[in-house]
């Protein structure tokens, strides 16, 4: 009887160790949360949108935010000079990836680490940046995606034309500190002789000098305007928009985001539709790919925007056909 006792006191905490052990396993085989930085240039409301896309593109792969990954945010809030600080914050987090959103965030990251992962969107040639060494073996840290200009700046142009009859000489509005705007610049003359336009480069330096750039293109007579993508004209851009409504001049822009606030026309690639693409870049090197072996991707669909209400406003008939072609046609 007490043989069976101290057998029964000594195998209940054996049951218990048994017992006990698989929670332990579960607990040490529990996979890790992997940390994912997103570095943005532009506001976080502005660049609130793209990190949607990005979230839910991250779900279509499996990944569940707070479960196995956790996304660290740092926006520049319109100011790129505050980049290479914020993205040396990613770094000392130990981030697995990093999302660098435009050039300058890509180059921010890349002048502190060649080891971290970096996934980029960029429409300087990221070869020329030095970022990588080939677009189909970037033999580097960093991949993504890269929509160069190659003539883009004239299909913008060319649809001008189209929206305003008798167009002859535009303005084209650039941040002279700003590559995305300052990169196009190299192809404007072939572009401007073939559609026989006379073109007036414009600078602005900050939102505060939206109103004179604005009476410059007036008082000389342009009849329309291009506007690029750069965190200056994106952040501000439903200011922008309405002081060239007052100014009636028509313009054509780089992305959807102008005409849904008041613009007239976009032509080019879908900002969000790059996030929610960035998440299949990032699922593959979370799953253990590198980035030196990710080719850097060009988009293979451009989206062209109308707004009519801002159409008639300016005395403007949109074509049929233009309107037939558009992905968005804001009535």
């Amino acid at each position: 009887m007490q043989f069976d006792r101290l057998r029964r006191r000594d195998f209940i905490p054996l049951l218990g160790g048994i017992a006990a052990w698989p929670l332990t396993a579960r607990a040490e085989q529990a996979p890790a949360r992997q940390l994912i930085g997103f570095l943005s240039p532009l506001s976080t409301a502005t660049g609130s949108k793209n990190l949607q896309a990005f979230r839910a593109g991250l779900r279509e792969f499996g990944h569940v935010e707070g479960r196995d990954v956790m996304i660290e945010l740092r926006f520049a809030e319109g100011a790129p000079e505050r980049l290479p600080a914020l993205a040396a914050e990613l770094l000392a987090l130990k981030p697995a990836v990093i999302i660098a959103g435009g050039p300058q965030a890509a180059v921010a990251v890349r002048n502190l680490t060649k080891v971290a992962p970096v996934v980029m969107n960029s429409s300087e040639n990221p070869i020329a940046l030095g970022l990588a060494t080939s677009l189909t073996r970037p033999g580097g840290n960093i991949t993504g995606f890269w929509w160069g200009d190659e003539g883009l700046i004239g299909k913008q142009l060319e649809l001008l034309k189209e929206l305003v009859p008798g167009i002859a000489r535009v303005g084209i509005m650039v941040d002279p500190t700003d590559r995305n705007t300052t990169e196009p610049l190299k192809s404007l003359p072939a572009v401007t002789r073939a559609l026989d336009l006379v073109a007036r480069v414009i600078e602005v330096h900050a939102p505060t000098a939206f109103s004179d750039a604005l009476a410059i293109a007036t008082r000389e007579n342009l009849q329309g305007l291009h506007v690029s993508i750069t965190p200056l004209f994106i952040g501000h851009r439903t200011e922008f928009t309405a002081l060239a409504a007052n100014a009636r001049l028509p313009v054509v822009y780089g992305i959807r985001e102008f005409v849904e606030v008041g613009g007239l026309i976009s032509y080019g690639m879908s900002l969000p539709g790059r996030y929610r693409d960035k998440a299949r870049l990032v699922d593959k090197i979370l799953k253990g790919a590198s980035p030196a072996d990710l080719p850097i991707e060009r988009p293979t669909k451009l989206e062209l925007a109308v707004n009519l209400k801002a159409a008639k406003a300016l005395g403007l008939d949109v074509p049929w056909f233009l309107q037939q072609r558009a992905d968005e046609v804001i009535e």
